[in-house]
Formats: structure tokens, sequence, C-alpha cells
């Protein structure tokens, strides 16, 4: 009898009707947990905010974005390039078996050692750009870190890209292994989870490999900050001092980690070049991150999104002209991971100005909320003003480059915001 429920022995019909559900599921957390109805400010409030900037401190910041941006789109344009040689000709399949040959070819060794070579590779073309832009951020000051410590933290980014990749090509190939018809099913709880799972390791394990923490000593400053964490009903368990000033001049501050691992983390160059007013400014802004789970709404849209990448690789392995462009007979095999990664590749460039959208509405209601919380406009003003100088941000971007990569509102933007909140609050 006919029926239009997938046959259980038709896993693409499965996966594709899982992957509509994963995509629903994105749609849907999106439309819920993102603050679309926060739209910026109107244009003629942020013209005004860039005239009352100072014009010099204007000039030197678009000057410094100019400088970096050969370096940044061609890194991008040369990253596009070689993963598209490596994955849509036999190169890549023949890199991952040239790897694999002194350990007898074993599947193991092709997955790990030849996918991680494949990444490497891809690292080791994009480093001449990198050194570029460190010596844009030399000239600019922005930088205290020599030769020897920047390469010093290459080598440890290295090391940790290489740890957690190897955990996740071994696992993901075992699983192609064991389940050949039903990997995508199991890869994309394995991708979601991952997800999940670095979420919360990243900042324990990860963070202490690249600063030192160090507790904020007892004081007016550390005493406001955790009451302000627990008026807002954050609540953390310390305040740490990050050296960043070891590598950077700009300023920053974070809160960090999930429930009992929850920190206020503030840079000791904000304090050494900030007013305590506008630390408070600053950590407000992150308290509200927490206070509206934004870090649990991007576990869960990169979850949701991991997973359905999975299963769409998954429906895209069986078109043959990719397989054969590739010079494999199977998306699921090891000599096939380049050709993953150069569609992997593909979708982030095609992702970027959505992800940066987002990104830009949870940054906006952040702001909101600590305009809410401190009650002091002024000071986020000046806040505002002081991370553009510091930073040598440009506070008002090309639209082209705002729309496609922008994690956060503009520097005009968000003083047009906090102007406009006086406006409604009369402070």
């Amino acid at each position: 009898m006919p029926t239009s429920q997938p046959s259980v022995a038709d896993p693409r019909a499965w996966a594709a009707v899982t992957l509509g559900v994963l995509v629903l599921a994105l749609l849907v957390v999106a439309v819920l947990l993102v603050p679309w109805g926060r739209p910026p400010a109107p244009r003629a409030d942020q013209l005004a905010a860039l005239r009352d900037l100072p014009a010099a401190e204007v000039a030197r910041g678009r000057a410094f974005h100019a400088a970096l941006r050969p370096g940044g789109y061609g890194a991008t344009l040369i990253g596009l390039l070689l993963a598209l040689l490596l994955g849509l000709t036999p190169l890549g399949g023949r890199l991952v078996g040239l790897v694999a040959r002194p350990f007898g070819d074993h599947w193991i060794a092709q997955a790990v050692l030849g996918g991680i070579a494949v990444v490497l590779l891809a690292d080791l073309v994009a480093l001449p750009f990198a050194a570029w832009r460190r010596t844009v951020l030399v000239r600019y000051g922005l930088t205290t870190q020599g030769w020897g410590g920047w390469t010093v933290d290459l080598v440890k980014s290295y090391a940790v890209t290489a740890v957690i990749g190897a955990v996740a090509l071994l696992g993901f190939y075992t699983v192609t292994r064991l389940a050949p018809r039903w990997w995508w099913a199991f890869g994309a709880a394995g991708a979601a989870a991952l997800v999940v799972l670095l979420s919360f390791v990243l900042p324990v394990l990860v963070e202490p490999v690249f600063n030192r923490f160090t507790p904020m000593g007892p004081g007016p400053l550390r005493t406001e900050l955790m009451n302000l964490a627990a008026r807002d009903g954050v609540p953390v368990r310390d305040v740490l001092v990050a050296d960043a000033s070891r590598r950077t001049t700009a300023v920053n501050a974070y809160v960090s980690g999930l429930g009992p691992t929850r920190r206020i983390v503030v840079y000791d160059t904000l304090l050494r070049r900030a007013e305590p007013a506008e630390v408070t400014s600053v950590v407000a802004h992150e308290l509200g991150h927490a206070k509206d789970r934004d870090v649990f709404t991007g576990t869960l849209l990169g979850a949701l999104g991991a997973a359905a990448a999975v299963v769409a690789l998954f429906l895209l392995g069986s078109w043959t002209g990719l397989l054969r462009a590739a010079g494999v007979d199977s998306i699921a095999q090891p000599r096939a991971f380049p050709l993953l990664l150069a569609l992997a590749t593909v979708a982030a460039l095609v992702a970027a100005p959505v992800q940066a959208l987002v990104s830009r509405r949870v940054e906006a209601r952040a702001d909101g909320h600590a305009l809410a919380l401190t009650g002091d406009p002024d000071t986020f003003e000046a806040m505002q003003r002081r991370l553009s100088s510091v930073n040598l941000a440009d506070p008002d971007p090309p639209r082209w480059e705002y729309l496609y990569s922008a994690s956060h509102p503009s520097t005009v933007e968000r003083i047009a915001a906090a102007r406009a909140y006086a406006r409604i609050s009369g402070k």
C-alpha cells in the first residue's frame, strides 16, 4: 500500500525529513529568542553622534581598519581558494593518503592525521596574513607582544585546535564506519553535543592557556561589581583580572562560564584606562548577556546549526559530481574530509551576514540592559567613546562591511541609543 512516510530502509528520506525539522527548529529558536524588535537608532541620530566624536580619532580608526582590510579579506579569499582546490580536486584526498601512508594507510591515520594535516595546511597558508595583521597592530600601538610571544600564542592555538579536531575527527569517522548508512543521525547528535560541551569546557580549560587570571583585590570597585551582579539577579563566583596587557592595549571585560563557574573577567588594561564607573557600565552590558541567557541561546542555535550541517553534508554526499571531482567514492570516507571542509567553508561565508545580524541584535539588547541596570547613559556614552578611541574602532564603518561581518552595533549606534534612553527616561 503506498505511503507518504519515509521507508525505514531509505536513510536519505529520513535525513531529508530530519534536516527539515532541524531547520524549522532553528528558525523557531531564532524567532523566539533573538531580540528582533531592537532596530538601530535613526540614521540622523547616528550622524549627530558621529559629528560629536573627535575628527582625528575617527580618521585614525578608519585608517586602522583600512590597513587591516587587505590582509583580512586576502586571508578569506586565499582560504576559500585553498579549500576549493583541496576539496573539489583529488589533491586533498592525496594529501590525506600521503600523511597516512607511513601508518599503513590505516583509516585512523587518515581520519586524524590526514584531517589535521589539511587544517594545518590551511593555517599555514593564512600565516602570512596573520603576520601582516600583527604588523598593523604594532604600527598603531595596539599590541604589546613581541614576535616571540605572538608565536607562542599561535602554537598554543594550533595545539588546542589539533586536540579538539582529533577528538571530533576520530569520533566522526568511527561513527561512519560503524553505521555507514545512518552515520548522519549519530553524527548530527554528536556535533550538537560537542557544541554544548565546548560551551562549558572552553571558558574553564582553554582561557587559562592564553591568559593568567587573578582575583580582583578587595575594594570599592570589586564590591560595586559584585553588588551589581546581585542586584541584577546574576550570581557570580568571583571577579577576576586578566593580564591582557601582555599582548594588547585594547580594553574589554566579559562574564565567563555557566552556573557555578560563572565569573566576571576584567582586562587589566580596562582598569588602567577607564574610570570605575565606566568599568561598571561595561560589566553591566556583560551581565545582560548572562541575564538574558545569550550563551544558552547561542549554544542552542550553534547545536541545531551543527546538527543540520551534518545532515546536509550527508545529503550532498550523494551528488556524484562532487564525489567525482574530489576523487572519492563516498563523502563518509576520511579521504573526503577536504571536500567536507570546502563545503563547510562556503557555508560559513554564506551564513556570515545572518550570524552577524543575530549578534548585533543580541549586543544591542545587552546595551539596553546596561543602560537600565545602571541608569547612567552619560557614563555609557563616555565608555563607548573610550572603547572607540582605545580599541581604534571605526565608529561608522562602511555599510557593506557592517552588514556582512559586524558583530556589534557601531559606536555611533550605541551612542545614539544612549541618548535616546536619556531622552525617554529624563536622565
